[in-house]
C-alpha cells in the first residue's frame, strides 16, 4: 500500500534558458531548458503576441475575443542573436527576448523603453483544477499611469488600484466595487509620452494589479488557461484604441432611431400602461424613439411567451405604437424555466441543449420563472437554435429589438451568484468547466441573439442589448452598466464607466439614467439627463419600486429641462450618427477622456468629470446637488461656450456658471456641428435643410458629416453621403472646401450656415468661384447662409 502521497507543493515556477529559437514567417518560438516556449507573433509592426507554452505543450489556439475578420500586416521584420539576447526589430519597435530568463523588455526605435517584464512570465500548478494559474509582471515606468479595462466603478486613472475580471451580477453596487458585469481585460500604460495597451486574451477569472500591492510593479494573471496577451504600441492613445478595437472588433451601423431616446421600466404593462406612457410622450412633445418591456410582458416569466391578459394582442400593440413613431424593444434572459409543457424547455431538453454540471445532470438554479435550466450558448447548435427562436417576434409580431439581461449568467439564492464552476460547456468544440466560460456565456448568448434578431428584421439593421459582457462583445451588441442607483455618487460613476468603455473599444453604451434602483429627486434625475444625452445609448430605466421615472414625473421645471435637452440630442442626430460611422469604420471611441484627447498634457491624466463627445464638443456634467456651477478643465486650444458662443481660452481650469436648465459645453473652434430640426421620433420630418453651425478659427480644421437612409444595408453598396469639411480662416475671410463621397442623395437639397465668431461682418460671398448676391443668401440674420448642398468650395469676406 502506498501512503503518504500528499503532492509536493511548488510555489511559483519560471522559465530557465534559452536552449532553441526558430522562426515560421510571422511567429518566433523560444524553448527554454525546462520546456517552456515562448510564441511571439508579429502581427503590425507595432502590434505583437506573445504565447507561453509550459511542458512544451500550447492550448489550442481559439479565441471568441478576437475579431476574424480584422486584418493585420507588417513591412520590416529582423531577428538578431548576440551573446546574452535575441532583438526583433520591426519598423516601429524593437523587442529583447533575454536568453537566461526569457524576459521581455520593448522599447521604440529611439531608445525609449515602453514595457519590460520583473519577473514575466511564471506560473503555479493548481492542485484543485489542474492545469496553471499564469502571471505575468511588469515594471512600471516612472510616473506611468494606466486607463481601460471596461466596466469599473472607480477612477479613470488606475494607478494603484487592483481590479478583477469576473462577470458579476452587482445589484446596486457601490463606488470601488468590483468585479461588475463587464471583463474587458484591456488596459493601456502611458509612460513618459508614450502610449501602450496590453490586451490579456483569457476568459478566466483574470487580475491586475496596477502597481497596489508593489509601487514598481504592475502584474496580471490568470486562474487558468495561458499566458496570452497582445502589446500595442501607440504612441499615440488613439493608435492603441483603434488597434485594439482592429482586433477585437467594431459593430455594424446601427439604424439611426437606436440613437434616440429610448423610455425603460420595470415593468410597463398592462397594455394599457404602455399605451399611456407613449401618449404622454407625445402630448408633452417629448423625443421618444423606443419604449421596452420587461419581463412582466412574458406569461410567468417565461421566454418567447406573453402574457395574454396584460398583452391580449402584441402584434395590434407594436403596430399601433409603431404608428406613433415608437419602437418596442423586448426583454429576453437566459433562464429557461423547468416546465415540460413549455415548448421551448422542450425543444432544448429533446435536443440536449443545457449546460450539465460535471457529473452528468442538467445544471440548475433560480431565476424569475423559478427553477431554471441554462443553454449552452458557447455550442454553435445551440446559438443556431436560439437565433431562430426569434423568428415569431420580429417577423410575425412585429418587435423591433431585444434586450439580454441577467446573462452573467446570473442565479439567485447562491453565494456565488452564478453557476457552479464545473458546468461544462462545448466552448466551439474545446470543451471546457464554467471556470472558463463564464465571462464569455453572455457573450455568446447575445451573438445568438444578434445572429437572429439581424435574420430576421432583414433587410433593415438589428439593435440588441446586452448586460453582460466580454472583450469583443461590441461586434453584436449595444450595452449599459447595469443596476446603478439614484444618488448623486452614482451620477460620477456613470461617467467615468462610459469614458472607460469607451477607451475600452465598446463605444455603444450608456447608464440607467436616473438610477436604477431607488428614486432621484427632480435635481438628480435633470442632471442626469443633461449627461446621459451625450452618451451614445440614451434610455431612462428603473425598478419601478420606488416610484415613477418618466421624464414628466419631476414638475414642470424638470420636465421643461428634460425636454431641452432631449431635443439638443435630436438635434445633434447627424453629428451623433457620424461619430458612431468613425467608430465603426476608423475604430475612434465616441467618447473621449480628455487623457485621450490630449495626452501629452499633463493636465489630463487624472481628470475625471469632462470629456469629449465625438472629437468637436467638451461636455462638463453637473454632478453635485445645489450647484450653480463648477470648475472645470478646458483642453489646450480654442474653443467656445456652447449657449453664449463666446470664446475660451483652453489649457486651464474655469469656474462656469451652470443654472439648473444648463451644464457648460464647449465647441472645439474650427468645428462644423451638423444638427437636424427637432423630431420626435427618427424619420418624422422629411429634411428639408441641413443646418451646419461653423465655428471660426484662425487656421485650419476638418470636420466630417456621414449619412444614408439610416437603415438598411444600401449604405455597404456605397449608398451613402460622406460630407468632408475642410476650414480656414483669415483674419478677413473664411473658407469652407467640401469633398463629397458616396452616391446616396439626401432629401434635402439646401444646407443652411451659421456662423459663429466670425471677426468681421459678410460683405461678400463666392459659391464655387461665382460672386453671388448677397441678399438672395442671408437669411434670420447677417451671419447665417442658405446654399445649395452640392456646393464645392465656400469663400466669404468681410470688413472687420
Amino acid at each position: 500500500m502506498i501512503t503518504n502521497t500528499e503532492l509536493e507543493y511548488k510555489g511559483n515556477l519560471y522559465p530557465n534558458h534559452i536552449v532553441e529559437f526558430t522562426q515560421d514567417t510571422d511567429k518566433l518560438y523560444f524553448t527554454t531548458a525546462n520546456g517552456v516556449v515562448l510564441q511571439i507573433t508579429i502581427l503590425r509592426g507595432s502590434v505583437f503576441r506573445f504565447r507561453y507554452a509550459v511542458n512544451h505543450i500550447f492550448e489550442p489556439d481559439f479565441s471568441y475575443a478576437i475579431d476574424p475578420e480584422g486584418t493585420m500586416g507588417y513591412s520590416k521584420l529582423e531577428i538578431v542573436e548576440n551573446n546574452t539576447e535575441y532583438i526583433i526589430t520591426t519598423a516601429r519597435l524593437s523587442v529583447l527576448v533575454d536568453k537566461m530568463t526569457l524576459r521581455i523588455q520593448i522599447s521604440d526605435l529611439h531608445g525609449n523603453i515602453i514595457n519590460e517584464d520583473e519577473l514575466g512570465f511564471h506560473w503555479e500548478e493548481n492542485y484543485e483544477y489542474g492545469g496553471n494559474t499564469v502571471k505575468m509582471s511588469k515594471i512600471t515606468q516612472t510616473g506611468e499611469s494606466f486607463y481601460g479595462m471596461g466596466d469599473k466603478a472607480m477612477h479613470s486613472n488606475l494607478k494603484g488600484k487592483k481590479v478583477e475580471n469576473w462577470v458579476t451580477d452587482q445589484f446596486a453596487y457601490a463606488k470601488e466595487q468590483d468585479p461588475l458585469y463587464k471583463a474587458i481585460p484591456f488596459y493601456v500604460g502611458l509612460t513618459k509620452g508614450n502610449a501602450y495597451g496590453i490586451f490579456f486574451d483569457n476568459s478566466f477569472r483574470t487580475s491586475f494589479d496596477f502597481s497596489q500591492e508593489r509601487r514598481n510593479v504592475t502584474s496580471f494573471w490568470a486562474d487558468g488557461g495561458e499566458m496570452n496577451y497582445y502589446f500595442i504600441f501607440g504612441p499615440e492613445m488613439s493608435k492603441v484604441v483603434s488597434s485594439y478595437s482592429s482586433l477585437t472588433g467594431t459593430p455594424e451601423l446601427p439604424p439611426m432611431w437606436a440613437l434616440g431616446f429610448h423610455q425603460s421600466k420595470w415593468s410597463y404593462y398592462p397594455e394599457s400602461n404602455v399605451k399611456e406612457i407613449a401618449e404622454q410622450f407625445r402630448q408633452l412633445q417629448i423625443p421618444c424613439d423606443a419604449i421596452y418591456l420587461d419581463i412582466d410582458y412574458m406569461d410567468g416569466f417565461k421566454c418567447f411567451t406573453w402574457d395574454k391578459n396584460h398583452f391580449p394582442d402584441p402584434k395590434r400593440m407594436i403596430a399601433e405604437l409603431e404608428e406613433d413613431g415608437f419602437k418596442t424593444v423586448v426583454m429576453i434572459d437566459p433562464g429557461i424555466k423547468v416546465d415540460r409543457d413549455y415548448w421551448v424547455y422542450k425543444e432544448a431538453l429533446e435536443n440536449d441543449y443545457f449546460c450539465k454540471r460535471g457529473d452528468g445532470p442538467l445544471m440548475h438554479g433560480k431565476v424569475w420563472p423559478g427553477e431554471c435550466n441554462f443553454p449552452d450558448f458557447t455550442n454553435p447548435e445551440v446559438r443556431e437554435w436560439w437565433a431562430e427562436l426569434y423568428k415569431e417576434f420580429m417577423t410575425e409580431l412585429g418587435v423591433h429589438a431585444v434586450w439580454n439581461d441577467m446573462n452573467e449568467p446570473a442565479v439567485m439564492e447562491v453565494p456565488s451568484k452564478t453557476a457552479p464552476l464545473d458546468t461544462r460547456h462545448n466552448y466551439d468544440g474545446y470543451p471546457c468547466t464554467h471556470r472558463k466560460a463564464h465571462n464569455v456565456y453572455g457573450m455568446q448568448m447575445v451573438r445568438a441573439t444578434y445572429e437572429g434578431v439581424k435574420k430576421y428584421v432583414y433587410p433593415l439593421r438589428p439593435f440588441v442589448i446586452t448586460r453582460a459582457a466580454f472583450a469583443g462583445t461590441q461586434r453584436y451588441s449595444s450595452t449599459w452598466t447595469g443596476d446603478n442607483v439614484a444618488t448623486w455618487e452614482h451620477l460620477w460613476i456613470a461617467n467615468v464607466q462610459i469614458q472607460r468603455m469607451c477607451l475600452s473599444g465598446y463605444s455603444f453604451v450608456g447608464s440607467d439614467i436616473g438610477g436604477f434602483a431607488e428614486q432621484p429627486d427632480g435635481e438628480l434625475f435633470a442632471r442626469w439627463i443633461q449627461l446621459g444625452i451625450f452618451h451614445p445609448f440614451c434610455r431612462v430605466h428603473s425598478s419601478g419600486d420606488h416610484g415613477d421615472q418618466e421624464p414628466w414625473s419631476f414638475g414642470n421645471e424638470i420636465t421643461e429641462v428634460v425636454r431641452k435637452f432631449i431635443e439638443i440630442r435630436y438635434q445633434l442626430l447627424p453629428y451623433l450618427y457620424t461619430m458612431f460611422y468613425k467608430y465603426s469604420k476608423e475604430n475612434l471611441p465616441m467618447i473621449q477622456s480628455l487623457v485621450f484627447f490630449d495626452q501629452e498634457d499633463s493636465q489630463t491624466h487624472f481628470r475625471t468629470d469632462e470629456f469629449i463627445f465625438g472629437e468637436k464638443i467638451l461636455v462638463c456634467p453637473i454632478q453635485e446637488p445645489n450647484a450653480q456651477g463648477r470648475r472645470l478643465y478646458i483642453p489646450r486650444g480654442n474653443w467656445y461656450d456652447f449657449w453664449t458662443q463666446e470664446q475660451v481660452e483652453g489649457g486651464k481650469e474655469k469656474w462656469v456658471i451652470a443654472q439648473l436648465d444648463k451644464i457648460p459645453v464647449f465647441v472645439k473652434a474650427g468645428a462644423i456641428i451638423p444638427k437636424y430640426p427637432v423630431q420626435q421620433f427618427v424619420g418624422e420630418k422629411k429634411l428639408e435643410e441641413l443646418l451646419l453651425d461653423v465655428y471660426y478659427k484662425e487656421g485650419t480644421e476638418t470636420s466630417e458629416v456621414y449619412e444614408d437612409a439610416a437603415n438598411g444595408y444600401d449604405y455597404k453598396k456605397g449608398r451613402y453621403a460622406l460630407s468632408n469639411f475642410k476650414l480656414t480662416g483669415k483674419d478677413n475671410s473664411l473658407t469652407i472646401q467640401l469633398f463629397k463621397d458616396g452616391d446616396f442623395e439626401t432629401d434635402y437639397q439646401y444646407i443652411k450656415i451659421c456662423f459663429y465668431g466670425l471677426p468681421f461682418t459678410i460683405t461678400s460671398v463666392m459659391v464655387d468661384n461665382e460672386e453671388m448676391e448677397l441678399d438672395c443668401l442671408l437669411v434670420e440674420s447677417d451671419h447665417v447662409l442658405r446654399i445649395d448642398k452640392n456646393f464645392t468650395l465656400l469663400h466669404i469676406t468681410g470688413n472687420e
